[in-house]
């Protein structure tokens, strides 16, 4: 006889197979972990991103600086003279330190002719190029020597007019004469207008502070890569 109470053995198995309410099923552990690794892999991305960045950058700053200390001694047919500035009917200090070294280039042999660019300042009487003439005819540079326009104010039509002239003088290259940091992107529009150009920059600056020179660098790496992947 079954005595009275004794459980069912079978039914005390099953209970005990029962999970508890705590215990979370496996499949949903895998979820879980895949929003962590994406956002991961992202991070990656952009540190890589920023990294190159800002390597390249850096590249493209010194590269800027080494370029235009960089002078092999090499002659040519003409000096440009980029245009800057003019104080009425004198350069300003960064004008004069361009012509200046023009000036030298012509003295030393290394050049026969000096082609002056830039035209007429906002209300000015004289052009860049006519006060750079002046300058240069009060140092003893021959007129015969001298050439210029009066129409440019930009880098890019400085270059543009500049190869006209050498056009009808039949000059075939030219050192471009400016700061250090504007010779890369100088050098660069002149070929392209198809001048077999060379640079020559100033062997000093008036650029003189910390400050003046880094927004110059600046402007400079970002006006050229307009002017690379743009062409103006």
């Amino acid at each position: 006889m079954e005595t009275e109470g004794t459980s069912d053995p079978e039914a005390h198995d099953e209970d005990q197979t029962q999970p508890p309410d705590s215990i979370v099923e496996p499949a949903q552990a895998p979820a879980s972990r895949s929003k962590p690794r994406w956002k991961g892999r992202l991070s990656r991305i952009l540190l890589g991103v920023i990294l190159t960045a800002f390597f390249y950058t850096t590249w493209q700053i010194v590269s800027i600086n080494r370029y235009g200390f960089r002078d092999d001694g090499r002659s040519a047919d003409c000096a440009i003279i980029l245009g800057t500035a003019a104080w009425h009917n004198k350069p300003s200090p960064v004008f004069e330190e361009r012509i200046n070294h023009a000036i030298k280039l012509y003295q030393e042999g290394r050049v026969k002719a000096l082609v002056l660019t830039g035209g007429y300042g906002e209300g000015a009487s004289f052009s860049e190029s006519q006060v750079a003439r002046t300058y240069c005819l009060e140092r003893g540079i021959p007129a015969e020597a001298l050439f210029l326009e009066t129409k440019s104010q930009t880098t890019m039509e400085n270059l543009t007019e500049a190869k006209k002239l050498l056009d009808a003088e039949g000059f075939r290259t030219a050192l471009i004469v400016s700061d250090p940091w504007h010779l890369k992107r100088g050098v660069l529009v002149a070929q392209r207008r198809g001048i077999d150009a060379y640079q020559s920059g100033t062997e000093t600056s008036r650029y003189e502070s910390s400050k003046s020179r880094r927004q110059f660098v600046m402007r400079e790496l970002y006006l050229y890569h307009v002017f690379l992947l743009f062409g103006r």
